[in-house]
């Protein structure tokens, strides 16, 4: 059949809400985004471990460490879903990550701050893992199977992520006036950068366009950022905190809220590596893999070793 025609064919059930499977017939292009975005996303999972698991051993009470620790441990499981569902294109897990560690793949802007009080894991969940939720919940109807049926099972633990960040500031707002001055600056460094994590306007983004006709992504980057703001400047108010944007305000025309410009500079700056921790992220992540490597090394002569066993 020709190429065109598949094509063709292609585009009709997407159109029709048929999910793509591993064996069915795509575009080369189709797999290309896939693999592209899936391993941004599964990157960005591993990545994300990074700035939370530095609090573990200092949150301020044993509760708190185990439900952190519950956390950072299902940022993992993330990952390994994910980089399962890339698998499913055709390409290693092995390519995955050398693309990560060479600097080839990308992974969400927003782990390359810094967390420097405990109030930064509150933000991180409740800005940040509810950012993510609300990109998750529509990918959980992307065309492509594996990814859209790993997406279901994400979101639901992000929801208890999202709920345990907004719990930290809460309790911290109502504490202190030390304690709530911490959370107001947690959320005065982290709202700018949670907005960035949407991605630039559509019509500046080189994928966005490509991405909804084939229906791997379902709405466009301002009108994901627009929900976010409408559902949280509400959930800052009711614990008593500011969102630091002077030009914010309620449209009664809209029913939205209007907000200021975003420093797409300073997007751009980390996304090209120059955030405050791009190298240490980085770093930690190379020695972790060069760390492991006995334990790869020995999982791979057991495999061996059994494959000849039942060979045998």
């Amino acid at each position: 059949m020709p190429e065109k025609k598949q094509e063709a064919l292609f585009q009709q059930a997407v159109d029709g809400e048929q999910k793509v499977e591993p064996r069915d017939w795509m575009p080369e292009g189709y797999r290309k985004n896939l693999i592209r975005q899936i391993s941004q996303h599964a990157h960005s999972e591993v990545v994300g471990m990074l700035p939370e698991g530095n609090w573990i051993t200092r949150a301020p009470s044993l509760h708190r460490k185990t439900i952190l620790l519950a956390k950072v441990q299902d940022e993992a499981g993330h990952g390994l879903y994910l980089y399962s569902a890339a698998e499913t294109l055709g390409i290693g897990r092995d390519e995955l990550i050398d693309q990560l560690l060479s600097g080839k793949a990308k992974y969400s802007s927003i782990f390359n701050y810094p967390t420097l009080t405990w109030a930064d894991i509150g933000a991180i969940g409740w800005l940040v893992d509810g950012a993510a939720i609300i990109n998750q919940v529509m990918l959980t109807r992307t065309s492509y199977g594996p990814y859209s049926r790993a997406m279901v099972r994400i979101c639901k633990e992000e929801s208890f992520h999202n709920r345990q960040g907004y719990d930290i500031l809460m309790t911290l707002s109502k504490g202190t006036p030390e304690q709530k001055a911490m959370a107001q600056d947690a959320l005065d460094r982290w709202w700018w950068p949670s907005l960035m994590m949407f991605g630039p306007s559509d019509k500046d983004s080189p994928h966005s366009a490509q991405s909804m006709q084939w229906k791997i992504k379902r709405q466009g980057n301002d009108e994901l950022r627009q929900v976010f703001i409408d559902r949280t400047v509400p959930q800052a108010e009711f614990i008593g905190l500011k969102v630091p944007d002077p030009k914010l305000k309620w449209n009664e025309q809209t029913q939205h809220y209007d907000w200021g410009e975003i420093n797409w500079e300073e997007f751009n700056q980390v996304i090209k590596g120059n955030g405050p921790c791009n190298a240490e992220r980085m770093a930690a992540r190379r020695k972790a893999h060069d760390d492991g490597a006995w334990v790869r090394e020995a999982a791979l002569a057991h495999a061996e070793k059994k494959n000849k066993r039942n060979a045998a």
